[in-house]
């Protein structure tokens, strides 16, 4: 009896040893998206006035942060495309919001970054958004569901709109409540005020509620866990005390150069860009702090959702075992370039929050070099020991986790549907289709106000730039409009399992 409890307690050991080992080759993945976010967060220092409690503390309790990092392209669809197939717009013809990436021949026949981990034994689950759900003219759209073991997609917007005494709505021209008879500026999409809506009655609550409750489960094999945050992307509609943070009166506004468009002309010598609908509003109506202290407020509100989250791994058996993976999709223009939203080449939108902890980690880093989000997925499987996918886009950037001097070389590349950004930590080149060119030194002129494409002091150094930007560009084709026939819409019926056969997948 005895020599069968010692045999039965050597096994043990072994086994319990060996699942350890286990856990230690292949951890755990956490991989937090924030959408529409710029480096207004502590950690990056973009806006001071920023209250971001939990980011702080996730960077000082041994995170790192990438402040060079940009997005492969400048809006969410295209971005989150980019993300998760490993390939630029350009080589998969993702340029828009209504272009859905399972229509694209290169992701037809690769895993996206989650359909990876589950070929190689993950067991993984999401929530939020993560991949970006698809319009088109037909209705379709796709969440990503198909990509999952374990899909939990809530609602995307609180059951509350903004109390109309407070809201400030450029679709209807309404301000403080009361109809502006002289609004002209119908293009403008700008919306913001307090929610009626508790904290606890948020969309972003729920998918960090439903993350907390999943890190408190046990898995048999490891996971990788998905959880993306709506705010800041507008409607800026968020609980009133989170406005309460930013006083009115001592907030400040970004500070704009009106001038700062003349320099970037076309071929004919015209200006090629001017100043947008939502600005023209704005300042027309004295907004700019208003619209500041929204932006604001929507970040801090994010900031909230993802305290809850990362106090539940902290808290939970995981957190030994898990690399936390936090990112932007793009950032966020707040007046600068006059104008307000995305979809531009330029600093405010190309640089975006990435911030990454490993096991282990225990003080905060900071690393200048330049990563791009496409990145992302070849660091993972590369940091979870998985088999090297070959054929992706992004560069493993590991290397840097370890050791932040190490060589890195890389430009960040940014492909939008009117140009390409290439960034360094000294330069920024922008090459638009239109054949207009920016280059700003941004070590002399951070704010990117003085365009030195004509410098000749510069010529080497934009040749070499240009060597960056793609040659070749996919088209969007028009399947990527059309709804096949046989499609089962995800959203309306977020039980159906729309999977993929991962044996055919690269």
């Amino acid at each position: 009896m005895r020599s069968i409890i010692s045999f039965l307690l050597v096994t043990l050991v072994l086994t319990t040893s060996l699942f350890a080992q286990s856990k230690q080759k292949h951890p755990n993945v956490l991989f937090i998206a924030i959408d529409d976010i710029n480096d207004w967060i502590g950690p990056l220092g973009g806006n001071k006035q920023a209250i971001t409690p939990n980011m702080d503390k996730f960077y000082n309790n041994g995170a790192m942060v990438f402040k060079n990092a940009v997005c492969a392209a400048p809006i969410c669809g295209p971005s989150r495309s980019a993300i998760l197939s490993g390939f630029l717009p350009s080589t998969s013809g993702i340029y828009g919001n209504g272009h859905d990436m399972t229509f694209s021949d290169v992701v037809k026949r690769n895993a996206t970054l989650p359909e990876y981990f589950s070929k190689n034994g993950y067991h993984t689950l999401s929530n939020g958004k993560i991949f970006h759900k698809h319009g088109t003219k037909n209705g379709f759209t796709d969440f990503g569901a198909w990509a999952y073991d374990e899909f939990a997609r809530g609602r995307r917007y609180n059951n509350d709109k903004a109390d109309s005494e407070y809201v400030t709505s450029g679709k209807s021209g309404i301000i403080n409540g009361v109809k502006n008879p002289d609004f002209k500026e119908k293009n403008c999409k700008l919306s913001w005020g307090p929610t009626k809506d508790n904290f606890e009655e948020t969309v972003d609550y729920a998918v960090a509620d439903w993350a907390k409750n999943q890190l408190e489960r046990d898995f048999d094999k490891p996971f990788f866990m998905s959880v993306g945050f709506i705010k800041p992307h507008l409607p800026w509609f968020v609980p009133k005390e989170f406005f309460d943070m930013y006083d009115l009166n001592k907030l400040e506004a970004p500070k704009v150069n009106e001038k700062d468009l003349d320099d970037i002309l076309n071929k004919k010598g015209l200006p090629e860009f001017k100043a947008t609908d939502e600005y023209k509003w704005v300042k027309k109506h004295g907004l700019e702090k208003e619209a500041t202290r929204a932006y604001l407020a929507s970040i801090s509100f994010a900031d909230a959702c993802l305290g809850m989250v990362l106090d539940a791994l902290e808290k939970s058996g995981h957190a030994d075992n898990t690399i936390v993976m936090l990112w932007g999709d793009h950032g966020w223009h707040l007046g600068e370039k006059m104008r307000y939203k995305k979809s531009t080449l330029w600093a405010e939108v190309v640089h975006t929050p990435l911030l990454v902890k490993l096991p282990g980690m225990k003080k905060g880093h900071i690393s200048n070099k330049t990563v791009s989000l496409l990145d992302m997925y070849p660091t993972l499987v590369s940091l979870c020991n998985l088999p090297k996918k070959k054929n992706i886009e992004g560069r493993d950037f590991s290397i840097l986790l370890k050791n932040t001097k190490s060589n890195w070389d890389y430009p960040g590349i940014t492909v939008s549907a009117s140009g390409t950004s290439v960034v360094t930590p000294q330069l920024h080149y922008i090459s638009y289709l239109s054949g207009t060119e920016e280059l700003y030194d941004v070590v002399k002129d951070p704010l990117e106000i003085k365009n030195l494409i004509n410098n000749k002091n510069y010529k080497k150094e934009i040749q070499k730039l240009k060597k960056f930007v793609p040659l070749n560009r996919v088209q969007a084709k028009k399947e990527h409009y059309d709804k096949p026939k046989n499609y089962v819409d995800a959203d309306q019926d977020p039980s159906i399992k729309l999977g993929r056969d991962l044996n055919k997948l690269q």
